[in-house]
């Protein structure tokens, strides 16, 4: 096999890996869900019942912001993963048929 042969097929298994979320970018998800529904949760609390302050409106402020950040990181998270999921081929979005007519399902 040539070297440009080789080449070519370990760039294409890199390419596939880099393509698809690692299992720390889940962990990472997934505890950025975690700190959004507690910052949610401190947004919530502190507007219900706690006196109105300067100190206090800014809190609420680095609150949203840090609410902002991690929503946006969640968001590119959910995108990059569901682009992983979607089939590459068009023929991989079809179920084929095995040899008894059956048909039998494909997963990308």
């Amino acid at each position: 096999m040539s070297s440009e042969i080789m080449h070519q097929i370990l760039q294409a298994i890199e390419e596939e890996v880099n393509s698809r979320p690692s299992a720390i970018e889940f962990e990472m998800a997934y505890q950025a869900r975690a700190a959004i529904d507690r910052i949610r949760f401190a947004i919530k609390h502190t507007e219900q019942f706690c006196p109105r302050s300067d100190q206090l409106r800014e809190a609420g402020l680095q609150l949203l912001d840090a609410l902002e950040r991690l929503e946006t990181v969640d968001r590119r998270f959910q995108t990059r993963s569901r682009i992983s999921r979607e089939p590459r081929h068009p023929e991989a979005e079809h179920a084929a048929e095995n040899g008894n007519g059956e048909r039998k399902e494909i997963f990308s």
